[in-house]
């Protein structure tokens, strides 16, 4: 071999082990495929809105620059969904997913038969909001005659707030109605959030709780002066929301301590209120990948815009801190969460 052509050869295996130095096994793994991100309710909710927002632009974070795409399965509060991607769905880093945030209840509680994850076990990648600048709110339609929690809490006849199984929407009225002494009761049966929505409208029931940022973009007519509905509790807030001022907290309610505690532990979810997991079993370097994108989509000016734009929360929260938030929620006073048992097992 003449001396040029060595020195070539040193210089082309220099180049090639530069380019596998280089190379990264994430980025070639997603580059080309995509993403599924499963919602555990039907479309037009504030679960879905937080996952096609994610899928607008989580592709420009992961490397690769994988598609994403949504895929809505409601069922079950949730809980086909959790499920699906507990055991189901592949663990390669290409499917991941949202679901109600009961979801974490029932994980962490335990007994209901239904529930067949570890919700440990999940990989969390974060959640979209903390619901820090939001308020799950006790609606109720001005034709049922109660027009103030007080007037909830002494009328003979109770307030019929519509619901969907083994979701926030039919375990709220059951705290508020034990803590507090409001008398509601839950109608169950409705698919999704937008379908008791229609069911209120219709005044099939009287009233249902769902988010005040969801109600702004979906039934803005129910905020207006003349509009069907009025507010009657504030959940999930420890001061009242600056847009509603009138409307009580329901901790400024609880008629002791122990009531107080009770609200308390059942808001402790809501701090992860749109949790986004992958499968158990995704590579760990794919998880990573994915809790990165999933923090950088959050503050990307571009989705803060679009998320401005749908009028929903960005209040972030990493996987590591929900996970710690998980265990926590775990170590709250033993009667109370058998409490909270209790009311899972009634739905």
């Amino acid at each position: 071999m003449d001396r040029r052509s060595f020195i070539c050869g040193i210089a082309f295996a220099m180049a090639l082990g530069a380019g596998s130095a280089r190379a990264d096994p994430v980025e070639d793994f997603y580059k080309g495929k995509q993403i599924e991100i499963i919602v555990g309710t039907g479309p037009g909710g504030g679960y879905d809105i937080y996952a096609r927002l994610l899928a607008q632009h989580i592709s420009r974070f992961v490397p690769g620059a994988p598609t994403a795409i949504v895929r809505n399965m409601p069922g079950a509060g949730g809980l086909r969904a959790a499920n699906h991607i507990y055991q189901n769905a592949p663990r390669d880093g290409l499917s991941i997913g949202t679901f109600a945030r009961d979801i974490i209840t029932f994980g962490v509680l335990g007994g209901n038969a239904n529930v067949q994850y570890d919700v440990r076990k999940f990989n969390w990648l974060g959640s979209a909001s903390s619901f820090s600048t939001d308020a799950y709110i006790l609606w109720a339609r001005k034709s049922s005659g109660i027009a103030t929690a007080e007037e909830a809490r002494r009328s003979s006849k109770p307030l019929l707030m519509g619901a969907t199984a083994a979701s926030s929407s039919a375990t709220v009225p059951l705290v508020l109605r034990d803590a507090l002494g409001l008398n509601l009761k839950v109608i169950t049966g409705y698919q999704d959030s937008g379908s008791v929505g229609l069911a209120v409208d219709r005044g099939e029931v009287d009233g249902q709780f769902a988010s005040f940022s969801v109600i702004h973009l979906e039934k803005s007519h129910w905020l207006a002066a003349d509009g069907p509905v009025r507010p009657l509790v504030q959940y999930v807030r420890t001061t009242r929301h600056p847009l509603l001022p009138d409307v009580p907290t329901a901790r400024e309610l609880a008629p002791n301590d122990h009531a107080r505690l009770t609200i308390e532990v059942a808001e402790a979810a809501w701090a992860m209120s749109r949790p986004f997991v992958a499968p158990p079993g995704v590579p760990a370097e794919r998880v990573e990948a994915l809790r990165k994108a999933f923090i950088a989509v959050q503050n990307d000016p571009a989705y803060i815009r679009d998320a401005e734009r749908a009028r929903v929360d960005v209040s972030p929260m990493d996987g590591a801190t929900m996970l710690g938030l998980i265990n926590k929620f775990g170590d709250a006073p033993p009667d109370i969460l058998d409490y909270m048992r209790k009311l899972q097992a009634a739905e």
